[in-house]
């Protein structure tokens, strides 16, 4: 096999694994109620520890409400995963190959580091503050 033919091999078993993945995780959050007690979600390590949300605290209650079609409750849970969800697609596809030139400003834009670190330090930290407006951040 040649190095091309490796590398497609190997982007068709990550993509795969991927949708496999995603298939799995979709079917846990149909099936089982991260809200309900007993639920086989792990609670968030840093709240547990700190009594503090993270950036990622309401995600999987938002996932379980988005994949129930309930996108004011997902909203409620983490406002900062519904915006950043729909951003997965093009850029798992511009991973895999897909790469108009209109893309590419907007590509390269999100894809800076220091702007996921502003966001979601700044995300953070502004959930946990104890005023209005930002009270309405922390999970619902």
């Amino acid at each position: 096999m040649t190095n091309t033919s490796l590398q497609r091999a190997g982007i068709a078993v990550a993509s795969l694994a991927g949708v496999a993945a995603l298939a799995v995780g979709i079917w846990l959050l149909r099936t089982f109620d991260p809200n309900a007690v007993g639920n086989p979600f792990p609670a968030c390590i840093f709240k547990t520890l700190t009594g503090l949300y993270c950036a990622g605290c309401g995600a999987t209650r938002a996932l379980h409400a988005l994949v129930h079609g309930d996108v004011g409750k997902a909203f409620s849970m983490n406002p900062l995963l519904v915006f950043v969800l729909p951003l997965l697609p093009i850029l798992a596809a511009w991973s895999l190959g897909w790469r108009p030139a209109w893309l590419h400003p907007f590509v390269r834009r999100v894809s800076s580091p220091i702007l996921w670190l502003l966001l979601l330090s700044g995300f953070w930290i502004l959930r946990n503050l104890p005023w209005a407006p930002f009270t309405s951040l922390a999970p619902g």
